[in-house]
């Protein structure tokens, strides 16, 4: 059965979905660097940090998520009165479909988790947390808040990170409130006993969480329903969503049989956060009328996305519906993707320390030229991404009549085919100069009929520390003379 239709429709409906978001706020810190010594005081390796980044972590993910992906949200959560704390504010301001509700307290640190990152590895996480309970009054505050939170909600999300927010007090008047207001909620626990969380309507363990809880192995299918089902009806619990790391998805509910998804993820490369974007997205599809199990297939889809990304990531629309498209696809037209999907990609890539390649150009009929070029590209980088120019620009460039000759869907695709190409991106502009400075490659390759200076985006490359290649030119080949020679000038198309 494809659901890829359906899946489609649903990320049309998005910007319909409101999501109530009640749990604890961290903030994840990434200090990126190089390992070349180690220290002479102790057998530690000595990083050398260029630069860092922050991103909302905890319920702050779920709704990063839920942003990225075109929903709307609202964040209950409590924040210290300090640095951190200020941080998570500026974030949460530069999303414009996301409002807070956040009590800030100077006796209480935001919750900072420091990761130091080289060569795509992490080497320590440093955390400045407190998991004790909040105060019975901002636990009273929060409730109140939700109370008019769920006046405007389509589902709740509980984010429980043992943080301190969820109590027994707002963990249980949560789900009184939500149940009574007829509000769906998706509970994301961190207790061992599953029985606090009686009431929801979908739990999300983990797989080491449901075992933990339930003392019953979790390693098959089978053992996954079983101890699903005995968590359900001991807790008094709607559903299982149980995420299984390598192994996918599983949606286990008491009236239908149970849905195992195998997880499709070419590269893992990070699972920071995947958790976070499974309930977002599952969330977000009950919002706008899913069905579980067709909720759950989005959810599986975006979790092999984020964990091919670097750090605690969100999951875009673009690059939902990329991945919906692609699971129906092969291999080589897996490497067709959208400049968005690019952009990440070629971010994730020089994460690992991998140089990134650009050449582009129309590609009509590939003919040893072409093969010359791509192979000399890739000898200059890990990576090659090659942007083709789509079929109106390829008629605006007065290739002559008739052209393309082949449709651009078509030359991506014989494009992708090829071992040295990582992937293809179609244009729509006259030159690449946009997509140069949105992938930011660290070379760019043009064949050798140029010269460096008439390169064009070539001072864009340069201008941010890149390179500037040129190709050996292959004298007696062009998509042009291999046409006319094929009689195809007349204007008439293949």
């Amino acid at each position: 059965m494809n659901d890829s239709p359906a899946m489609i429709g649903l990320l049309d409906q998005f910007h319909r979905g409101r999501v109530v978001c009640l749990g604890d706020l961290m903030l994840d810190r990434y200090v990126y660097g190089t390992v070349t010594r180690i220290s002479a005081e102790a057998p530690i390796p000595i990083i050398h940090a260029a630069r860092d980044e922050a991103m909302l972590g905890g319920v702050g993910n779920v709704v990063r998520n839920i942003a990225a992906a075109g929903g709307q949200s609202r964040l209950l959560a409590v924040r210290g009165a300090d640095e951190a704390g200020e941080e998570a504010d500026s974030l949460i301001a530069g999303m414009a479909s996301v409002i807070p509700a956040l009590i800030i307290r100077a006796d209480r640190p935001t919750t900072l988790k420091t990761r130091y990152v080289a060569a795509g590895q992490q080497l320590l996480r440093a955390d400045r947390e407190t998991t004790e309970a909040i105060a019975p009054d901002d636990g009273a505050a929060l409730l109140a808040r939700l109370d008019e939170a769920l006046t405007q909600a389509d589902v709740l999300v509980l984010s429980d990170y043992g943080k301190g927010v969820l109590n027994d007090q707002v963990l249980a008047g949560a789900i009184e409130r939500a149940r009574a207001a007829k509000v769906p909620i998706v509970a994301d626990p961190k207790r061992h006993d599953l029985a606090a969380y009686g009431g929801v309507d979908f739990l999300k363990p983990n797989r080491a969480e449901l075992a933990a809880a339930t003392g019953l192995p979790c390693d098959d299918d089978e053992q996954v329903t079983l101890a699903a089902r005995s968590v359900m009806e001991r807790c008094d619990i709607g559903a299982l969503l149980v995420s299984r790391s390598e192994q996918g998805i599983s949606l286990i509910t008491r009236d239908a049989a149970p849905v195992h998804l195998a997880v499709r993820a070419p590269e893992v490369f990070d699972v920071s956060g995947a958790g976070d974007t499974v309930v977002a997205i599952f969330a977000l599809a009950l919002a706008v009328g899913a069905a579980p199990d067709l909720a759950a297939r989005l959810a599986n889809s975006a979790a092999a996305i984020v964990v091919g990304k670097v750090g605690t990531a969100a999951v875009s629309r673009d690059e939902l519906a990329h991945g919906i498209m692609a699971a129906d696809l092969t291999r080589s037209e897996d490497k067709v993707v959208s400049a968005a999907v690019a952009e990440a990609d070629a971010e994730r890539w020089r994460a690992r320390d991998l140089r990134v390649g650009f050449t582009n150009g129309c590609f009509d009929l590939l003919h040893p030229g072409h093969i010359s070029l791509l192979n000399e590209a890739k000898s200059n980088c890990d990576r090659l991404v090659v942007a083709i120019n789509d079929d109106a620009s390829v008629r605006r460039l007065e290739k002559g009549a008739g052209r393309p000759v082949q449709k651009e869907a078509a030359r991506a695709l014989v494009l992708a085919s090829l071992a040295m190409v990582d992937r293809v991106v179609i244009f729509a502009d006259d030159t690449p100069i946009p997509l140069l400075r949105q992938l930011r490659p660290d070379v760019l390759i043009k064949g050798g009929d140029y010269d460096l200076d008439g390169v064009v985006g070539g001072d864009i490359v340069q201008g941010y520390g890149g390179e500037v290649k040129l190709a050996k030119f292959v004298d007696g080949h062009s998509s042009t003379a291999v046409i006319s020679r094929m009689g195809a000038g007349s204007g008439e198309e293949d």
